[in-house]
Formats: structure tokens, sequence, C-alpha cells
């Protein structure tokens, strides 16, 4: 816990709730005819409401971008940062917004919320949801808030896959479209990763079909190990090599199964932390959604084409490391753009942290990211 918050942090922050009461119509063909949505926001709205920022959080994020909920809270929000005074996304200026999205667990409805038809938890029950969806219920928000159009919307992998869908769905929308260490599609390599991870959950003897509430348990076993493989491949091996190496835990090998290796006991506390503040199936419902994601597949499988009618100036940034959404998806992003005579800029930086690069505060990254927000700021007249 901090013993004082510091100068450059928005301070202490709480959440809100909106509910909804028009129904929405999801990609998988169900409604929704009612749902609530929990987020953050940070700075304060100009009168003209000319300088709102969106932020759409990736896989396992939720709407605690930055700052604490108490003097007591043990780390400050996931983007901390960047999000902030003085910072890339400066809450001196910026209003800044960002919501737990549908099918989450962390406040908005999802499938521990409990089912208006059945008087139970959703559970399995919780449609399938896509990035559409998302996007279609964060317009919502956005009517509600009285925000007609963002000066820009912001996202690191799967936020960037939201960032790119709001710039086709709504173009009037948005002056300026960020999109860091993400993809136009996933990859077979990366569909196989979540499958292999949907597997160890469905697996589990306690998952119960989606119904382990009704059993008073979870499928920690599971979940463990969906998270021990995802973290795997948000680092980069040069930076499991640093922090590990080949480390022995008691100095020496036991011959057996149980930790040896540092990087064992690491995975094995990661996966088990985050059995405790994640739902297993909001995790199957979320890897889903990145499967999903292909806007290109509406148009006849060219991105360029799903981008032709964008208005938004688009900041691409990936990283050198990374490579679960490596530089080269970026760039087809960016060729897409290109073809279409979008604007885009892109920056790809030197990096050993692999996909998680994104969160990390490297000096060229966060000078890229300042450099170009303090520029359309700027030309704004918002600075």
């Amino acid at each position: 816990m901090p013993d004082s918050i510091p100068e450059n942090s928005v301070g202490i922050v709480k959440s809100q709730t909106l509910q909804f009461n028009t129904a929405i119509e999801l990609d998988c063909g169900q409604v929704l005819n009612e749902y609530e949505l929990v987020f953050e926001t940070y700075g304060e709205l100009n009168q003209n409401h000319s300088n709102a920022i969106l932020i759409c959080h990736a896989l396992s994020s939720d709407h605690h971008v930055a700052g604490y909920y108490s003097m007591e809270d043990k780390k400050p929000g996931w983007w901390e940062n960047y999000v902030g005074p003085g910072k890339p996304i400066d809450t001196n200026h910026f209003f800044v917004i960002c919501c737990n999205n549908l099918g989450g667990c962390k406040g908005s409805t999802g499938p521990v919320s409990i089912n208006p038809e059945t008087g139970k938890l959703y559970g399995p029950d919780f449609p399938i949801v896509t990035v559409k969806d998302w996007v279609k219920s964060q317009k919502a928000l956005s009517d509600k808030l009285k925000i007609n159009k963002w000066f820009a919307i912001v996202g690191g992998s799967l936020g960037g896959m939201q960032v790119m869908q709001w710039a086709i769905d709504y173009p009037d929308l948005m002056y300026h479209a960020i999109v860091i260490a993400a993809a136009a599609k996933l990859s077979a390599q990366n569909i196989a990763f979540n499958e292999v991870a949907r597997q160890a959950i469905l697996s589990d003897p306690d998952f119960h079909q989606g119904r382990y509430y009704d059993h008073d348990t979870k499928p920690r076993r599971g979940l463990m190990l969906a998270r021990m493989l995802g973290h795997i491949t948000y680092l980069s091996d040069d930076s499991m090599r640093k922090k590990f190496g080949r480390d022995l835990r008691e100095g020496k090998i036991n011959y057996g199964f149980d930790v040896n290796f540092e990087v064992e006991s690491y995975l094995r506390y990661q996966g088990a932390s985050f059995v405790d503040r994640f739902d297993a199936n909001t995790y199957l419902l979320m890897t889903k959604v990145l499967d999903y994601f292909d806007p290109a597949s509406e148009y006849d499988g060219l991105i360029s084409t799903a981008f032709k009618n964008t208005l938004a100036k688009f900041l691409v940034i990936s990283f050198t490391s990374d490579w679960r959404f490596s530089p080269e998806r970026s760039k087809e992003i960016v060729k897409g753009l290109l073809d279409c005579h979008r604007d885009v800029s892109y920056f790809e930086i030197k990096s050993h942290q692999g996909h998680d690069a994104f969160l990390m505060p490297i000096e060229d990254y966060m000078n890229v990211f300042s450099a170009y927000m303090e520029t359309a700021a700027t030309q704004k007249g918002l600075l």
C-alpha cells in the first residue's frame, strides 16, 4: 500500500454503475433486455464535452485503470503508468472513462449477475458476446454521459480490437484511434492457446457445466492452469530468462514434481491469485471474444475495405518482443489503413517484456505516446 498517494496519480477513486433498460441485440442472436455497466472516470469533462477519452480494457483487466480505492490498496489501477496528471493520458486536460465490459466479472452484467428471468445467476446461460456487442454497449454509455464525440478511443491487446471496431462502426464519433499491441484478427496459434486454456477449465471436475456456483465451488485447478498458460504467452523468452533464468527455489534439484525452479513458483502464484479475483465463465467468454474478432470477414476478407469509411486519425504501436501480437500483426493494420488512404502513424518500440510491454513504463513508448497526445490536444485547443 502507498504511504501517500503520488502527486501524479488520479488519487482515490470510486466506480459508478449505470442501468440500461433499452434492449441490446447481440451478434449471437440473443437479446439482453436490460444490463448494467460499471465504470470509472478521471479528470473533468469540459464545457463542450470535447476532451473525453474512452479506454478499452483487455481480456483480464477491468474498469479500474488508475488510482486507488483506498489508502489500504496494495496496487493502483492497471494502467497507472499512463493515466494521470502529467502522464501520456493527462487527466489535467482529459476526461477519461473505462467500463467493465459486458460478460465481465467486476460489476457489469455477466455470468455472475442475476438473470432477471430466472432470479438466479446467469452462469453458463449468459450469452456469447463479441467486440461489436461491447462497442454497441459502450456507445450506449457515451449517450448516457452526453459525449457526442470522443477525443480519442484507446486500447491495448483486446482493447485495441475494440478501438478498431469503434472506428469502423461509428466513424463520426471519434477523432483519434490509438491501437496498441493488437491485431486485426487472431492467428491460428493464438486461437489454439485460447482453446487449451478453455479446455483446462471445461475439464475441471469442479466446473459442473458452468454451474459451479450452485455447488459452492469453482474450477480452481482449471482456471489456474488457464492463467498460467496465458501468462507464459504474455511474457517473452528474454524477460523470463532475465527474471528467472534456471534459478532453483531451494538452490538444489529435489528430483520430484513439486516446485524446483523459480519460474514454476512464479507461475503457480500468478495462477492461484487469479483464481481469487476472476470468474471462470467470464474467462471462457473473453477468450471467445478474442477468437471471433475479424472485422474484415464482413468485407470480403479485406481489412482495407473494413477501414474504408473510418475518419479517425490512427496511432498504432507495437513491441519488438511481443510474440503473441507481433509487430507484423500491427503492420497489417497499418497497411490496411494506408491502402485506403487513412491517416496513420506507426511506432515499433524496442522492448524485452513481451506482450505485457504495453502496460510497462518504457521510456520510448511513453515519449511517443505523450508526444502524440500533446500534439493532438494542442491541435484541438485543449492545451
